[in-house]
């Protein structure tokens, strides 16, 4: 069985955008766990920085107890996230110590730069958590750099609005009822959406989503990721394997 680490930056971004992957995986006896760079402690008209990030962190454990999954959070700063040494050594001493085969992370290009500056971080942290030299904390090096792959923005396109294509995608269809079981976990997070987006619905837009990824793959609901191949990261197809007969791919 696989190990596999899903992080990205804030608490719901997963849920949104990989929760029906993981639940798929989760089914099929894989170890999943959930991480967050920050605790998303700036998500909140009500309540301040702390209060707020005590909230979000019980929401995303409760969402990822769902699947029988691990939450983690490394508690950077909302707003705060940049890809700087300091900030890589922990999400690699994050990384080395969950050991996983295959790593999903954000995209990297999105409309938020936390979530532009967490893609950027989880994958120099890949790479740097096999490197024995690069000093971390406790966790021992990585024998090898796993697997990595970005989910799809949100809304599918970049911050200037230009279309994202995804290399496959991931029927979702027969685990939704728990991908929005988990997002809607998130109750602080669908407010703050709907006053500071003016998103009134974010799990009807989430799920409108889901749904043009999945036309785009004669499906009717998925999710979609892009494999990272470049230099020395492993490029064999080994999340498109673990989700066996839910893999799509264009015709």
């Amino acid at each position: 069985m696989a190990r596999i680490l899903a992080a990205h930056a804030h608490p719901d971004d997963i849920e949104t955008l990989a929760a029906g992957t993981l639940a798929l995986l989760a089914r099929a006896g894989h170890d999943i766990v959930i991480a967050t760079l920050t605790a998303g402690d700036c998500g909140s008209r009500d309540s301040g920085p702390e209060e707020t990030a005590h909230i979000r962190r019980d929401e995303a454990a409760r969402a990822a107890a769902m699947i029988g999954a691990e939450y983690r959070c490394l508690g950077l700063p909302d707003l705060g996230l940049f890809n700087d040494d300091p900030t890589r050594r922990q999400v690699a001493e994050l990384i080395r110590a969950v050991a996983p085969t295959v790593v999903i992370a954000a995209a990297p290009a999105d409309y938020h730069p936390d979530h532009e500056a967490a893609s950027a971080l989880v994958r120099d942290a890949c790479f740097a958590a096999s490197a024995p030299n690069y000093r971390t904390g406790p966790a021992p090096p990585l024998d090898a750099i796993p697997h990595l792959y970005f989910t799809d923005p949100i809304g599918g396109r970049d911050r200037d609005g230009r279309y994202v294509e995804p290399d496959f995608a991931v029927d979702v269809g027969v685990v939704f009822d728990t991908k929005l079981q988990m997002l809607r976990a998130h109750v602080s997070q669908i407010d703050w959406v709907a006053r500071q987006h003016g998103s009134p619905d974010f799990p009807a837009q989430m799920e409108a989503f889901a749904r043009r990824r999945g036309a785009a793959f004669d499906a009717e609901l998925a999710e979609g990721f892009r494999h990272y191949r470049g230099e020395p990261f492993p490029r064999t197809p080994l999340l498109q394997t673990l989700v066996g007969p839910a893999l799509l791919r264009k015709t």
